[in-house]
């Protein structure tokens, strides 16, 4: 059944009071929290990767914000953030491949005012040699 509806008909019919005002501010900041939470989780993958020094960190980031078009993809990122990514790389030596990976790490975290990312760093154990 259609209505006629007057041209200079209100959207919200009534006089606005305190409950309407507080309904629009309760909306206002459910969208914001909802687009915030969102942002967070879908950054989160990056986020991981580049804190456990990743060596794909780059890719992992990208492939978290691409998980946005679809979930598949941001599980996988989410996934892979993780990874213990043992990857013998034989372009370079091992003390090479840190520093390229730390190099990597700082740029990628250059937006966030961070010069470098603490993390604890698996020290080798010395060879004991004994001489019989």
């Amino acid at each position: 059944m259609i209505r006629d509806v007057p041209a200079d008909a209100p959207l919200l019919p009534g006089p606005f009071d305190v409950y309407t005002y507080l309904m629009f501010a309760f909306g206002l900041v459910a969208v914001v929290a909802f687009f915030s939470l969102a942002i967070w989780i879908l950054g989160l993958p990056g986020k991981i990767a580049i804190q456990r020094r990743h060596p794909h960190a780059e890719t992992v980031k990208i492939m978290g914000w691409a998980g946005a078009l679809a979930v598949i993809p941001w599980i996988h990122a989410f996934i892979w953030a993780f990874h213990d990514s043992m990857t013998v790389d034989i372009r370079r030596f091992p003390d090479a491949e840190g520093k390229a990976i730390d190099e990597e790490i700082a740029r990628l975290t250059a937006s966030e005012k961070k010069a470098k990312v603490e993390i604890d760093r698996p020290v080798p154990v010395p060879q004991s040699n004994p001489k019989a």
